[in-house]
């Protein structure tokens, strides 16, 4: 290799060398956290209670798996699903919307299981 051509790659990477530590060098940027929103006044005026725990989940959990056991296979989405069903218990379309919620297209529910469903709910997660 020619003197000069070794002189320009040493060049080179000191150049590069020089440009990471400076990087380094620099305080890093705070991180952007997105803002943390409290929704339980919402959910509240919606009639969406807060979610269960404790001895209250476990009897809530208990009181759907009567209805149909695979409903807590999922826990997290049953008690999602038994909050949500709390806002719309007092509906005409009650017992179906609970079929709907807590069933699926796998495990359809009937509205007579939508119906003790939405019984259990009464007695633990919404009972107003």
């Amino acid at each position: 290799m020619r003197p000069a051509a070794v002189l320009l790659a040493a060049a080179a990477l000191l150049a590069l060398t020089a440009c990471s530590a400076e990087d380094d060098a620099k305080p890093a940027a705070p991180k952007a956290s997105a803002p943390t929103v409290d929704h339980s006044a919402a959910e509240k005026a919606a009639g969406i209670p807060p979610a269960p725990t404790g001895d209250a989940r476990d009897a809530y959990l208990d009181a759907i798996a009567a209805v149909d056991p695979q409903i807590i296979v999922d826990e997290e989405k049953a008690i999602d699903a038994g909050r949500n069903q709390c806002a719309s218990i007092t509906s005409p379309k009650a017992d179906w919307a609970a079929a709907q919620r807590f069933g699926n297209d796998a495990r359809p529910l009937t509205d007579a299981q939508g119906k003790a469903l939405n019984e259990a709910l009464r007695k633990t997660l919404c009972p107003k």
